[in-house]
């Protein structure tokens, strides 16, 4: 599997984490069917999940990730 591929995936996964919670909780709460609920899961999955990049470098292709809860960019093994 390509470098490029894990870091769609790793994205997605990080989205998927945040987004499913957050979505029936607020759907729980709200008690509501309608949009609202997905719209709340999605703001609130767009924040707070990680973002995950491939970069060609001189070393070779790599994976970065930029996360609120972590400072700085790291890259990933």
């Amino acid at each position: 599997m390509s470098k490029k591929t894990k870091a769609f995936l790793y994205n997605l996964l990080g989205f998927i984490v945040f987004y499913v919670p957050t979505m029936m909780l607020s759907s729980y709460l709200l008690k509501r069917e309608d949009y609202v609920p997905s719209l709340i899961g999605f703001v609130v999955a767009l924040i707070l999940s990680p973002k995950f990049q491939f970069i060609k470098t001189a070393e070779g292709d790599k994976i970065f990730m930029k996360w609120l809860f972590i400072k700085g960019i790291k890259e990933v093994k």
